[in-house]
C-alpha cells in the first residue's frame, strides 16, 4: 500500500499544490469568521480526492487548461460543507485529528459557513455557462441531503437493511465522486457515452471508498483515523460490517448489540471491543471488504474501452488506493 501511495503521490503532487492554491483564492468570503471556519475544515488534511478526479476526467477527454483547478474546487467545497454539517448532526468531537469546527466557532457559525461553501459551488459552476453542469452540481447537493435525512431517520435502528445502507452511501458519498467525474468530462465537451462511463467509474469508486471508510472505523487507530475508532457505533450508525453481523448472529447477541447502540445514543460509552469481536466472528469485516473490491473491479471495468494513458493509470491507482488506505 505504501508503494502504491508513493507512486500515486508522485503523479498527482503538483496537481494537489495547484488545487490548494485554487481552494484559497476561490473562497472570497466577506467576513473573517467565515474565512477562519472554511480554512479550519478545508486545510485540515483532506486528500483532494474529488478535485483530482475532476481534473483527470477532463484530461482523459482531451482538455487540460489551468482554469480546471478553479472548477475542481467545487467538489472540495461541497465535501467540506457536508463535513461541517455532519459533525454538528453527529455531535462529533474530532475531525481529521483536530477539534471539530462547531466546538471552536459554535454550531450556528459552522452551519452557515457550510451553506456559504455550497453557495460558492453554485456560483463557480455558473461561470462555465453550461446549464447541464449547474444542474449536475445542484442535484449532487440535493441527493447528499436526502442521504443524510435517510440516515437520520433510521439512526440506531436494527431493522436497517443492506439495501438501506447501499442507498445511503450512494447518496452521501458516491454521487459526489460520480459527479466530479461527470463534470470533468462535461467541461471537456465529451460525448454522452464517455460522460456515462466516467460517471460509472466514479459511482463504483465512491461506493468502495465509503465501505473502506466504514471498515476503518472498526480497524484503524485514533492517530491514523483522526478521530476515535467506533464513532459510528457511538453515533448509532449501522454500517455494512455490523448490518451483516446482525443478519447472522443469535437473538441474545442482537440484544447485546442493541444495548450497546443505545448506550452510544444516550452518551454512554458502548463496549466497542465486544461489538468488534462479534463483527469479526461473523465475518462482517471480510464481507464488507469483498463487496468493496467488487465495486473497485466495476470501476476499472467502466474504463476498459479508454486507451492506456497517464490519466487511466491514475484512475486505476486511485481505485486500488481507495480500499487499501489506512486513513
Amino acid at each position: 500500500m505504501e508503494n502504491l501511495k508513493e507512486k500515486l503521490m508522485g503523479l498527482i503532487s503538483s496537481d494537489i499544490e495547484e488545487i490548494e492554491k485554487a481552494i484559497e483564492r476561490n473562497l472570497s468570503p466577506h467576513f473573517e469568521l467565515v474565512k477562519s471556519i472554511s480554512e479550519h475544515i478545508l486545510f485540515s488534511g483532506g486528500k483532494r480526492f474529488r478535485p483530482i478526479l475532476m481534473l483527470q476526467s477532463s484530461r482523459i477527454c482531451g482538455k487540460n487548461s489551468y482554469d480546471l483547478y478553479d472548477y475542481s474546487v467545487i467538489f472540495e467545497y461541497i465535501h467540506s460543507a457536508t463535513l461541517l454539517h455532519d459533525d454538528i448532526i453527529d455531535e462529533a468531537e474530532m475531525r481529521r485529528g483536530k477539534i471539530a469546527a462547531h466546538h471552536i466557532y459554535g454550531a450556528a457559525a459552522a452551519v452557515l459557513t457550510g451553506d456559504f461553501l455550497l453557495a460558492r459551488c453554485l456560483n463557480i459552476s455558473s461561470l462555465l455557462k453550461d446549464y447541464e453542469i449547474v444542474n449536475e452540481v445542484s442535484k449532487i447537493t440535493e441527493e447528499m441531503s436526502q442521504g443524510e435525512i435517510h440516515q437520520l431517520m433510521i439512526k440506531g435502528k436494527l431493522s436497517i437493511t443492506k439495501e438501506d445502507y447501499f442507498n445511503i452511501i450512494k447518496r452521501k458519498t458516491a454521487v459526489l465522486i460520480e459527479g466530479a467525474c461527470r463534470t470533468g468530462a462535461r467541461i471537456a465537451k465529451a460525448d454522452p457515452d464517455t460522460i456515462k462511463k466516467l460517471g460509472e467509474y466514479g459511482y463504483n469508486l465512491g461506493m468502495a471508498f465509503q465501505m473502506a471508510d466504514d471498515l476503518l472505523d472498526y480497524l484503524s487507530d485514533e492517530k491514523s483515523l483522526g478521530k476515535i475508532p467506533g464513532a459510528d457505533l457511538r453515533e448509532g450508525k449501522l454500517t455494512l460490517p455490523l448490518i451483516h453481523t446482525l443478519s447472522l448472529c443469535s437473538e441474545n447477541e442482537k440484544k447485546f448489540i442493541a444495548e450497546e447502540i443505545e448506550k452510544g445514543l444516550s452518551s454512554k460509552e458502548p463496549d466497542f471491543e465486544s461489538v468488534l469481536s462479534l463483527v469479526k466472528q461473523y465475518g462482517g469485516l471480510s464481507f464488507t471488504e469483498e463487496i468493496a473490491q467488487e465495486y473497485v473491479k466495476s470501476a476499472k471495468n467502466a474504463l476498459a474501452e479508454f486507451p492506456d494513458s497517464r490519466e487511466k493509470e491514475i484512475f486505476f491507482m486511485l481505485a486500488d488506493y481507495s480500499v487499501l488506505r489506512k486513513n
